[in-house]
């Protein structure tokens, strides 16, 4: 992605003032190269000086691009494009008067820099080795880019050096690492969510310095690229909203009834409330609960009445922001399940109105517990005690059906489990596909689960009554999925850490759509759709760019 804009003169840029009482875009154009003609698929940018919004549109099959009235402010504006393998040309600023319609045709040309321009599942299609030495690498993208991997010199005894220190918090990045300070009773990445481990284990340092810079001065195998967005897939308007704090890490995102979106930070303890209209971020502070463990929180759910819960993470508990009063109201774990590997992820809110109860998750501990709000104890079910197979578990996402029964994603293995709110029974069960590691999910109207197989790269459905699975393959690889939602339409929409991509995928007719974000090396995670407009609008938070994305279909 590179930065360029537009010759300032009317005149001599080619932009041509429209009448103001002509309907028309703000700004539109053809986009072309010498190597290609006119080009599809090519993300085009438009930032206002000052303004923390970023407005994207894609060009079509004849290479139009074409920006909304409503969508650009009058003002001075930047312009960046995304089409991997190109640059823009004719850097500098462009003017959008009111009233008035300009147009603009965009040159690229082929770039000196195409390792600058790749994806985390580019670079996965790239480097050579096996599909197990490159799972591998799927912990790494949760703090930084491959790039920083392949770009590296180390040689393998450096690589061990390096990989012996990684005792990082998963909320970190090499902005802000955070290392856990306090004693722990077993290793680090046991108190995570494994984000080494949906590879099954981590890289080997041999491995590691066959496909960086340690022996050579450039890559000797070929940088491979995706293809850009086609058709359908170019009739979205996205819009980036830069947070105040640079070192933010919106790991989830979710709006509320009155249009409000919500966020929380995976790296800080703060929640923040977003106005999508004007941009304006204002950030409530959560209180610390462990004062010498790492700062964060992950899950971000609404309950009925409009208020907001939070997972704590290694805070070792649970929030509930009062929307009312604006106040924050945690409960930490029970001792028992308070230990220095106690990490609650997620929190489930959503039918607290059946019984009273809230669930969370405890990664590091193998359990579950369920919170009585009334009288604010919190039980321990250790989900696992009776299962004798040898493998290592640990629970990650978590969804209630309309009953309040507990449904979680084994993030470790290939099982979905459930636990009976009433009697709480365990039962489990396994996806078709082996080493699944199902991630993240949400339950639907249905009492459906639809979840991400992140190790797999596939999208799940569990049938929570028939007790039947349903699973789809994305169309592009390395989709490795984090999290999935259906919306309204009875469309799935899902996102993952690897190819920047969002698939839309209706599951009547297994056909997707791969909409592609603007930004290199993404780092989105939870995925929220917003079923209250026409169409539906998906929202997505970035923890490397400290910005939240919202993505709106044209049809």
């Amino acid at each position: 992605m590179v930065a360029a804009g537009m010759a300032a003169i009317l005149s001599s840029s080619g932009l041509q003032p429209i009448q103001a009482q002509t309907p028309g875009p703000a700004l539109a154009g053809q986009v072309s190269s010498q190597e290609e003609g006119s080009m599809e698929g090519v993300l085009v940018r438009a930032k206002r000086d000052g303004s923390p919004i970023t407005v994207t549109v894609v060009s079509d099959a004849k290479g139009r691009y074409s920006f909304p009235a409503n969508r650009l402010e009058p003002g001075r504006y930047s312009l960046r494009t995304r089409a991997v393998g190109y640059d823009l040309e004719n850097p500098g600023p462009v003017e959008i008067a009111a009233g008035k319609a300009a147009s603009l045709d965009l040159k690229l040309h082929k770039t000196k820099n195409l390792a600058a321009q790749l994806s985390n599942g580019e670079w996965l299609q790239s480097i050579p080795g096996t599909q197990d030495q490159k799972l591998g690498l799927l912990g790494c993208v949760g703090c930084h880019s491959l790039e920083r991997i392949v770009r590296s010199n180390h040689d393998a005894g450096e690589w061990t050096q390096v990989l012996n220190r990684m005792n990082y918090y998963v909320g970190s990045t090499p902005r802000r690492p955070q290392r856990f300070s306090a004693p722990r009773n077993i290793p680090a990445r046991e108190g995570a969510p494994m984000e080494g481990g949906e590879g099954r284990g981590r890289p080997s340092p041999e491995w590691l310095a066959s496909i960086n810079l340690s022996a050579v001065s450039n890559w000797e195998y070929p940088l491979k690229t995706l293809p850009r967005p086609k058709g359908r897939a170019t009739r979205v308007i996205l819009t980036e909203y830069e947070l105040p704090r640079q070192d933010s890490m919106p790991h989830d995102a979710i709006v509320d009834k009155e249009g409000t979106v919500w966020y929380g930070d995976f790296g800080n303890q703060f929640l923040g409330k977003l106005d999508p209209k004007t941009g304006k971020a204002v950030e409530y502070p959560v209180p610390v609960l462990k004062a010498n463990f790492p700062l964060g929180a992950l899950d971000v759910e609404l309950d009925k009445t409009g208020d907001v819960w939070m997972g704590m993470m290694v805070q070792g508990g649970i929030a509930k922001f009062d929307k009312k009063s604006q106040k924050v109201q945690t409960w930490s774990l029970p001792p028992e399940a308070n230990t220095d590997v106690a990490q609650v992820a997620m929190v489930m809110p959503w039918q607290q109105d059946v019984d009273g109860k809230v669930w969370t998750n405890n990664v590091g501990m193998r359990s579950v517990q369920r919170l009585d709000v009334k009288s604010g104890k919190i039980e321990t079910i250790f989900v696992y005690k009776d299962l004798k197979d040898g493998q290592d578990h640990a629970v990650y996402g978590i969804g209630a059906d309309s009953k309040n029964n507990l449904f979680f994603n084994d993030i470790r293995t290939e099982k979905i489990g459930r636990v009976d709110a009433k009697t709480l029974e365990v039962k489990f069960f396994d996806t078709p596909t082996k080493r699944s590691n199902p991630r993240r999910g949400h339950m639907d109207s249905q009492d459906r689960w639809w979840f991400a197989e992140f190790r797999a790269g596939k999208i799940g459905m569990f049938d929570t009554k028939s007790e039947r699975f349903q699973e789809w393959d994305p169309p592009t690889a390395w989709a490795n999925p984090y999290d999935v939602v259906l919306d309204k339409n009875g469309e799935a929409w899902s996102s993952g850490m690897t190819n920047d991509f969002v698939q839309r995928m209706d599951p009547k007719t297994s056909q997707f759509t791969e909409y592609l974000l603007p930004l290199t090396s993404l780092n989105t995670r939870r995925v929220f759709v917003d079923n209250s407009t026409s169409p539906v609008t998906f929202w997505v938070g970035d923890n490397n760019s400290a910005a939240l994305v919202k993505l709106e279909p044209l049809d």
